[in-house]
């Protein structure tokens, strides 16, 4: 499932340079996490990037976008076709 940002999120920027499907965006009162493009950093990492440099633990599972880990895959596999590796 992707993930979700909560209310205790303070604005502190260190969450969006982390994500490395660019889906973590500044929505109008706190930082968003755009379910289309959050993979939980599958393909990319083991952990979730904006969960581990969060500094006050706002980031929850988001319950309204169940996703497995094949699932997240292939939404990996989507996101980065046609990229070429670096």
């Amino acid at each position: 499932m992707s993930l979700l940002i909560n209310t205790l999120c303070i604005n502190c920027d260190v969450c969006a340079p982390a994500c490395p499907n660019t889906a973590i965006s500044q929505g109008e009162t706190i930082y968003e996490i755009d379910p289309n493009l959050c993979t939980e950093c599958v393909g990319h990492f083991d952990e979730p990037q904006c969960v581990v440099v969060c500094p006050v633990e706002c980031i929850d599972l988001d319950p309204g976008n169940p996703e497995t880990r094949e699932q997240l895959l292939a939404k990996y596999h989507a996101l980065t076709r046609g990229q070429s590796a670096a």
